[in-house]
């Protein structure tokens, strides 16, 4: 870390943009103001107009690493997250053992501390018997446990009921869930089966993994978190009918709150005829219909931040009959390109976007110095060029997968620099490496 300067920037943040300059010094922002040409810096980077936000906080990805790096691993999808504007991830907890206690989950911090590109956490994982061990959580050393309220291609998933209720009651931070129903899920599979066998169409697929299941999970996780007074945080809202359920109050009044991943804002249940098998992501992406409500959720307060749940899986694992493909798709690389289309129609302001991918992201897991432009923070920038665009190539992903479900897709703007920790770490279609995320520090205390 030396010093860096960025000159002739359109700052994005705290719902204002202003044209300035950015002196940052030992990786942090010390000073935000016009005319510091004139300071002596090793580098200096002139954005000529474009525009800064606060780099994406991503709030759910599968590195896969450990255990599964055929499919992806800490360098590569941090490679494939800064070349789209993520500058912090947390990780699932359904790799290879599962981060099933606080041994597991330092060694996959030290995976991370030797290769992550992008600053970094993970979620502790739950399971029907490791109450005792999530007891012991410091909530200072995790962004939050994960439960998996519902079927999942991981073992980890907590079928039974009294489980639920002591986690949620026991649980010294913040609970992040997946939702659905997995006994509504099993009886629509079976219905289909009988009629089509193992060749059920994809386009079926937001049928079994229906609306019924997400809304009668996600109304257990709440049930539950109200009796017991739990911060939760639920992901991957995928219903109109869910939104529902939950307030539009500001984060900082909120006890539950909720993320939307971006390719829900971007496909619908029409888009599986041409996309087929590459769209299958738990829960179902659904009709136009749902998009339609989850963005006017997300524009009214009751849905609070934007994530990609990026899941990388080899092309060759997407190819079979329907219950043999995994769900999941790799995202990180295109997801904030993708809301800035919703920009350029004129659906969310580039403010609105930097609160929902960043500040709100900050905010609910209580980021330390982190998800702002402001003067002491960390610099996690992105630059951003509202101007050129590209098109979306399978031959230039960076997640070792090698696809991607936007391939030939015209994008109208484009990430031009990704800066971490002080670090240009990207610019202009090129990773530069020889610097390393950072762990993510937290500014929070055990629940009681």
């Amino acid at each position: 870390m030396g010093t860096l300067l960025i000159l002739n920037a359109k700052i994005v943040n705290e719902n204002t943009i202003t044209e300035s300059d950015i002196y940052i010094r030992s990786g942090r922002i010390e000073k935000i103001g016009k005319n510091l040409s004139s300071m002596k810096v090793a580098n200096v980077l002139d954005v000529k107009g474009k525009f800064v936000m606060p780099g994406m906080i991503d709030d759910q990805v599968h590195f896969r690493e450990p255990g599964k790096e055929h499919k992806g691993t800490m360098k590569s999808e941090s490679r494939a997250a800064v070349a789209g504007g993520v500058t912090t991830f947390f990780d699932m907890p359904n790799t290879l053992p599962h981060v099933l206690n606080s041994e597991i989950l330092e060694e996959k911090m030290a995976i991370a501390e030797h290769s992550s590109i992008a600053n970094y956490s993970f979620y502790h994982g739950s399971s029907n018997d490791n109450l005792e061990n999530i007891k012991l959580i410091d909530p200072q050393s995790c962004c939050g446990l994960k439960i998996f309220m519902g079927s999942t291609n991981g073992n980890v998933l907590i079928d039974d009921k009294s489980s639920l209720s002591e986690i949620f009651k026991s649980a010294p931070l913040l609970i992040a869930t997946h939702c659905e129903d997995t006994p509504i899920i099993v009886e629509n599979q079976e219905n289909y089966r009988q009629i089509y066998g193992d060749d059920v169409p994809i386009s079926l697929h937001p049928k079994i993994r229906s609306e019924e299941a997400c809304f009668s999970s996600t109304s257990l996780a709440i049930e539950l978190a109200k009796e017991h007074d739990t911060r939760l945080h639920i992901l991957h809202i995928s219903t109109a009918k869910e939104i529902e359920l939950f307030s539009d109050v500001a984060i900082a009044d909120k006890k539950i709150t909720t993320e939307v991943g971006a390719h829900y804002l971007t496909f619908s249940d029409e888009d599986y005829d041409t996309k087929g098998t590459l769209m299958k992501c738990n829960p179902a992406i659904k009709s136009a219909i749902d998009r339609a409500a989850l963005f006017q959720g997300l524009l009214d307060g009751h849905l609070d931040v934007i994530g990609t749940d990026h899941s990388p899986h080899l092309l060759s694992e997407k190819q079979g009959n329907y219950f043999d493909i995994p769900a999941g798709m790799p995202m990180v690389q295109h997801a904030l390109p993708a809301l800035l289309e919703h920009y350029q129609d004129g659906l969310f302001s580039l403010e609105f976007i930097a609160e929902k991918t960043s500040h709100a992201v900050a905010e609910c897991f209580d980021i330390k110095e982190r998800g702002y432009i402001r003067e002491g923070y960390w610099a996690d920038l992105v630059v951003i060029d509202l101007e050129n665009g590209f098109v979306g190539d399978k031959n230039n992903v960076l997640s070792k997968c090698a696809w991607t479900p936007f391939d030939g897709f015209d994008f109208r703007s484009s990430v031009y620099a990704t800066i971490v920790n002080g670090d240009l770490v990207y610019i202009n279609g090129k990773v530069r490496t020889g610097t390393l995320g950072k762990r993510v520090e937290f500014d929070r205390e055990a629940l009681s």
